[in-house]
């Protein structure tokens, strides 16, 4: 298929002083076919990627957009083999922070094709940028402004004699201890519902730990060493999460167990660590009996939501149609983009836009109405080599097949051996 080199000399300009290669084409002389690969599985955000494709198809009759579904478990090893055989999407599904960052050498800085009009509507913009600097450009147009949370059924806390939903430690304690002289499983914990691994995924859970015992800005020093892994704050609270299994919290099988929605929505159990993606499945299935809270793994009542626009769609370098590619991004940011994006149950990311979903109002109201301070969601702001060794080390200490002490060692391992550049006052 052949396709004309598009000739707009500003364009052009500003992305050559970008260094960004913008293989722009024309589709007047034919059709221009995008693939766009994600990682959701089934998941809203899975809606919201092809009902977006088919929109945008339909408003641009000469570009097709082919959505690809990759498996969540090795995404971006295929994402990064593909970058470098120049075989891989035009447009593919990017977690912000410091995964964009890895990644930037195949991913097109978007800056130069967004004006500054538009940069601002982009709710946690530094998050996408280079060192976390907009200045410096962005490599990630975000989908979704997304929540690490917990969720707990209404009904069994009633029916145990719960009569307000935990806040910290005593209160979770407490609760588990009720719930459980009810018979029913206080937390469920199994096969990540994102199906990032076939164990839980820790991070969610490590983020309100870490935000139990430190201020926002404290993570940095998490990134650079300067607050070691082991030290006894960070301990403290591991030793009291792998105890939720040992004082029966949580299902004997932590490890192992599948399907944890479906235990949750069909009342086995009371409280669920997970993200504001399955919100429009839980309300749904539940109504009114569902309901979100942050996860009380703290001394003194939680201070800390885990608010974060976590993921979006990156355009690759090497990509023949980047021009169609960022004319996907810019229709994701319009008024037809953001009402699929809300129809979908998921909390929008561009201002001026709201959600519909009463969960996810609810999750908003924390910092909105609450009071309580937005962190980041820790995974994306720490090197992903340490996310890596947790995913496996902070489970096997969940599930009591090594110590927290053994954990957290192999986490300060993994982040001594980098090269200090990846551990200084840039972000790398």
């Amino acid at each position: 298929m052949v396709h004309k080199k598009l000739i707009v000399p500003l364009v052009a300009a500003v992305a050559l002083a970008a260094g960004s290669a913008f293989a722009a084409t024309s589709g007047s002389s034919g059709k221009v076919n995008l693939t766009l690969w994600h990682n959701y599985g089934t998941e809203a955000n899975a809606v919201a990627a092809v009902n977006l494709a088919k929109a945008f198809e339909k408003a641009h009759p000469n570009i097709s957009v082919k959505v690809v579904s990759q498996p969540a478990a090795n995404y971006f090893a295929l994402l990064q083999a593909a970058a470098i055989s120049k075989t891989g999407p035009d447009l593919g599904v990017m977690w912000t922070g410091l995964y964009a960052i890895k990644y930037q050498k195949f991913l097109l800085n978007l800056k130069p094709y967004f004006s500054s009009a538009e940069q601002s509507k982009i709710n946690g913009l530094k998050y996408m940028a280079l060192n976390f600097d907009p200045s410096k450009g962005f490599l990630v147009m975000p989908l979704e402004n997304q929540f690490y949370m917990g969720f707990y059924n209404k009904a069994l806390l009633k029916k145990a004699g719960v009569s307000a939903v935990p806040r910290d430690w005593s209160e979770l304690y407490a609760a588990c201890a009720k719930l459980k002289a009810a018979r029913i499983i206080p937390m469920v914990y199994g096969a990540d519902p994102q199906a990032i691994q076939s164990s839980p995924y820790p991070w969610y859970d490590m983020s309100y730990l870490l935000a139990g015992v430190t201020s926002p800005a404290q993570w940095k020093q998490l990134y650079t060493g300067h607050m070691p892994w082991t030290s006894p704050a960070i301990a403290a609270q591991m030793t009291k999460w792998v105890s939720l299994r040992k004082k029966g919290c949580t299902n004997k099988d932590v490890l192992t167990k599948t399907n944890i929605l479906g235990s949750f929505i069909k009342g086995q159990a009371a409280m669920i660590s997970d993200g504001n993606w399955d919100a429009a499945t839980f309300q749904k299935a539940m109504g009114s009996k569902v309901a979100p809270f942050v996860l009380p793994f703290a001394d003194r009542p939680q201070k800390g939501v885990i608010q974060y626009s976590g993921d979006g769609f990156s355009v690759t370098k090497y990509s023949k149609h980047q021009k169609e590619a960022v004319e996907f991004l810019k229709f994701m940011m319009s008024a037809e983009g953001q009402k699929i994006i809300i129809a979908a149950g998921l909390i929008p990311d561009i201002k001026g836009y709201s959600t519909k979903n009463s969960l996810s109002t609810q999750m908003l109201d924390f910092a909105a109405k609450q009071g309580l301070i937005p962190y980041a969601m820790l995974d994306n702001v720490i090197q992903p080599e340490v996310v890596t060794t947790g995913q496996k080390q902070l489970d096997a200490a969940l599930g009591g097949d090594i110590s927290v002490n053994a954990a957290l060692k192999s986490l300060k391992a993994t982040l001594d051996q980098l090269p200090a550049d990846r551990k200084g006052s840039v972000y790398k």
